[in-house]
């Protein structure tokens, strides 16, 4: 059994759609993060960084329990765990990996960003705002382009790269407007092809459970949002 620790954001929906995917069995434990539950001691072993998602898994290497956080680096454990989505031939793994790190490294944070300054940041900020805006649809386009050539972002094959990329990809009309489904056409039809899969309904029927555990964003205390957004008492020095 793997327990994952999770809430709502895209990053968690990756795992839960690749366990889904996968078919392994799992619990899910919320960890409300407009609580503050990540800033606690207990979660803190679990990842000193104080973010979601992290699994356990009881049976891990050599049938001994292992505790990994990163999404990233827990996609390519369970792919590696399953031996499914993610090939053994070393090119197209090359490019998987290649493909799953984009979204690790360029779609998460500046979609994070552009989310953060379009939703929780103060008025005055559109500097920011129209900066991650615009690293947002650079990225959209990078992965329109991609799909133009394969049916996938790993080639040929439905991957890890696809199940890393899609929570995000998928909130393109969300956060860029009606129009991207015609700004970004094969993008749209990639996302709604996923978006049937059995194990991707499933997925977000389960974030959508955990989410009624969670404290809204507007109900958090004033010192909780200081603290997860590093502002106020929280900032640097």
């Amino acid at each position: 059994m793997i327990k994952l620790y999770a809430g709502g954001s895209p990053n968690v929906v990756k795992i839960y759609l690749a366990l889904e995917e996968m078919e392994l069995p799992y619990e899910a434990i919320s960890v409300d993060i407009f609580a503050g539950h990540q800033f606690s001691d207990e979660f803190k072993r679990l990842n000193p960084a104080a973010k979601i998602p992290v699994i356990v898994d009881e049976d891990g290497p050599g049938g001994k329990p292992i505790t990994l956080f990163e999404s990233g680096a827990i996609l390519l454990y369970l792919a590696d765990k399953t031996g499914r989505f993610l090939s053994k031939d070393a090119a197209i793994r090359a490019h998987t990996i290649e493909w799953m790190m984009v979204q690790m490294t360029g779609i998460g944070p500046m979609f994070g960003q552009y989310v953060h300054f379009m939703r929780f940041a103060p008025k005055g900020n559109e500097y920011s705002l129209d900066r991650y805006r615009t690293q947002m649809h650079r990225f959209l386009a990078v992965i329109e382009g991609r799909l133009a050539q394969a049916p996938y972002l790993g080639g040929d094959d439905y991957s890890i790269a696809d199940i890393a990329t899609w929570p995000w990809a998928r909130l393109a009309p969300a956060l860029a407007g009606a129009e991207a489904a015609t700004q970004y056409p094969k993008l749209a039809a990639w996302a709604a092809k996923i978006g049937e899969h059995p194990a991707a309904k499933r997925a977000l029927a389960a974030v959508d459970e955990i989410r009624t555990k969670a404290t809204p964003f507007d109900k958090a205390p004033a010192e909780t949002l200081d603290r997860v957004f590093g502002r106020g008492a929280h900032a640097a020095a």
